[in-house]
């Protein structure tokens, strides 16, 4: 009897110490402990603690940017809380297969999994799990070209996260506003909310939602004609993301002062930049932002004149599309392969 006790209090100081690790932004170090976890609740053998594991392990790779690999894991917590009728753990896996689907761009999936998991939270009362997978419903809107959809549920979710008294989470949520707003070209009012996000973010030491939140101000700078105050910014959040090693971050600040060097029409700067980023989204297997990259080093070559170039880059950003069946993109694609 003394033996599993035992294994049981490793197991659990093992997860939390696995926790801190993750809360902290050391995803690698998370999922190392999170593996020796997952070989012992099936030495114990518990089922249920296999599941809880599997799913870590899943968020974990998922920080990592390994997709396939969390997809995996989660699918297989779903299986195991189905196998052992834990209906909490079904959710919590539905959810996050659905955030994972959503960053492979494959939103219509990503919304089948929320729609199962959001009744599951609502029966056993989780409103913690239920706004923060409305919050990734809202965000999957924008990603899909529905910001008015998106801003509807966003500040349902914002009233509910300042009930639940939910500051972290309120701040996500500001950003999630201010980033539809932006989709819409709504850029001052986009800016009030990513500044009202910001000093929640700082209070709670958030260093990567303060990151992504200024990131997206320098953005509203470059979308309002300010591009040397936008370069400023994405130089310090630069900074930022390289010392918290946040690669995903670091590709998109590339792209952005890329883009911006091309509203300068300093055309060797961006592609620099361009091809930095590049190189990351392939490392992360980022198709979305792969493709996003593409096409506008493919204006970028098409605006001087080098056809050749940029019919190619349309040519990748399309084979890309067509892997993650994203309709939006493969039309936007289109019109830009039109337009040469």
């Amino acid at each position: 009897m003394t033996q599993p006790l035992n294994q049981l209090k490793e197991w659990e100081q093992r997860r939390d110490e696995a926790n801190r690790y993750y809360r902290k932004g050391k995803f690698q170090e998370s999922l190392d402990l999170a593996t020796k976890n997952l070989d012992l609740a099936r030495a114990i053998p518990d089922r249920a603690r296999e599941g809880y594991t599997l799913n870590d392990l899943g968020l974990a790779h998922l920080s990592c940017w390994q997709t396939q690999r969390a997809l995996e894991r989660f699918h297989q917590a779903l299986s195991v809380a189905v196998e052992i009728a834990n209906v909490p753990a079904q959710a919590t896996a539905l959810s996050n297969l659905g955030s994972t689907y959503s960053r492979l761009g494959r939103f219509s999936q990503a919304l089948e999994y929320f729609d199962k998991a959001l009744p599951i939270f609502r029966r056993s009362q989780d409103t913690e799990s239920e706004v923060s997978t409305l919050n990734d419903v809202a965000l999957t809107y924008t990603r899909l070209g529905e910001p008015k959809r998106a801003l509807l549920l966003q500040h349902q979710i914002l009233r509910m996260r300042r009930l639940l008294g939910d500051f972290s989470g309120e701040a996500t949520t500001l950003n999630g506003i201010g980033f539809a707003y932006n989709v819409l070209g709504k850029f001052e009012q986009a800016l009030e909310f990513f500044q009202a996000a910001l000093p929640i973010q700082r209070a709670v030491k958030n260093l990567v939602g303060e990151a992504t939140t200024l990131n997206n101000i320098a953005s509203i700078y470059s979308d309002l004609g300010k591009p040397k105050q936008a370069l400023l910014l994405y130089s310090q959040v630069l900074l930022t993301r390289r010392a918290i090693s946040d690669r995903s971050g670091e590709a998109t600040t590339l792209h952005n002062i890329g883009f911006t060097y091309s509203t300068l029409a300093e055309n060797r700067q961006a592609m620099k930049f361009y091809k930095q980023a590049i190189a990351i989204y392939q490392q992360l297997d980022d198709g979305l932002g792969e493709i996003s990259t593409l096409l506008n080093m493919g204006n970028l070559y098409a605006t001087t004149k080098r056809k050749k170039l940029a019919r190619s880059c349309y040519q990748n950003a399309q084979e890309l599309a067509e892997q993650i069946e994203h309709q939006p993109l493969l039309e936007k694609v289109q019109q830009f392969r039109d337009s040469l």
